[in-house]
């Protein structure tokens, strides 16, 4: 890979998002599930630490035996929880998560008994920013009133102490009030970001677009630095200051890739972590070939997190 610049005195990549759980069906008859941590944002924080870069996470808890299963989890990954908030009436999101017979995932039911009760602007510690390589965020807690104000506030922390910022749109519909409410709290995002991750499928629900010619034209006005466009196992598109290049995906027998999408996030941000934000055609390759690497290892084993690659899987690749 490059040579390595780390970004100077920076710590960490931060990410910020709701604590999740899944709760899996063990077989085809939904009868039963087995707990499991979940949710893009803990599957990127994760993976980061997975593969040998530091993480920190800010996210909220509370008391009970779920959010104590969720924090043991998150530790026993590496992520540092230090700017995490405890709330003790807290619940844990969650979602019930229902197989079909030919093995493809559901996303059926989703639970949340304390919506209201979320990370706070004024709960948002400043060291935090202060040693930030990067900060990530996504949509996932972006339709509640008060998550919205802290991505807002959490954003402008983060530019102030010179964070990279990326924003991986990881829509959910299903939470949204409206897909017009959705598309226009997404993109006002996008103007901060010198990092923009969609799948090709977010690219046309955001763009209003049907192709991704189509699609990146009408992102082209916003300016962000990076763009990377995710099309499964055809690879992923990468927008370097206006200029379109596509890089291909390993080619592997895909098992289930439900957190594909995460593993290629964390490769991503890893990246960006040691070697700095690509400047040149080379080196945007070079970033988005590894986050393609990892996706395609993640998508050989079933699972999100459980599928999210380990060091010694990769340390070949850096």
């Amino acid at each position: 890979m490059s040579e390595v610049r780390r970004l100077a005195n920076k710590d960490f990549i931060l990410i910020y998002g709701d604590s999740f759980v899944d709760y899996i069906a063990d077989d085809t008859t939904n009868t039963t599930f087995t707990k499991y941590l979940g949710g893009a944002t803990i599957n990127v924080a994760a993976g980061i630490s997975r593969i040998g870069a530091p993480s920190a996470l800010i996210t909220i808890t509370g008391d009970d035996e779920t959010s104590e299963f969720v924090r043991n989890e998150i530790i026993n990954e590496g992520v540092n929880l230090d700017y995490a908030v405890y709330v003790p009436e807290k619940r844990v999101s969650g979602v019930y998560v229902h197989l079909t017979s030919n093995g493809e995932r559901i996303f059926k039911d989703y639970i949340d008994e304390t919506p209201d009760l979320q990370v706070t602007g004024e709960q948002l510690q400043l060291e935090a920013f202060k040693r930030a390589s990067i900060f990530n965020v996504c949509s996932g807690t972006m339709f509640h009133p008060t998550a919205l104000a802290t991505t807002v506030a959490a954003v402008e922390l983060a530019k102030e102490h010179g964070a990279i910022i990326a924003i991986d749109a990881n829509i959910r519909p299903l939470r949204w009030q409206s897909e017009a409410i959705c598309r226009a709290t997404v993109t006002r995002f996008f103007e901060d970001a010198d990092i923009l991750k969609l799948t090709d499928e977010e690219l046309f629900f955001l763009t209003e677009t049907e192709t991704i010619e189509d699609g990146i034209e009408a992102l082209d006005s916003l300016l962000v630095p990076i763009i990377l466009i995710t099309v499964g196992a055809e690879g992923s598109y990468a927008i370097l200051n206006g200029e379109t290049i596509h890089v291909p995906a390993e080619k592997v027998t895909a098992v289930d890739t439900t957190g594909a999408g995460d593993a290629f996030m964390a490769g991503v941000l890893r990246y960006v972590h040691y070697y700095g934000l690509p400047t040149t055609l080379e080196e945007i390759t070079e970033c988005v070939a590894f986050g393609n690497k990892l996706g395609a290892l993640a998508a050989t084993k079933p699972g999100a997190l459980t599928a999210l690659p380990q060091y010694e899987e990769i340390k070949n690749l850096l």
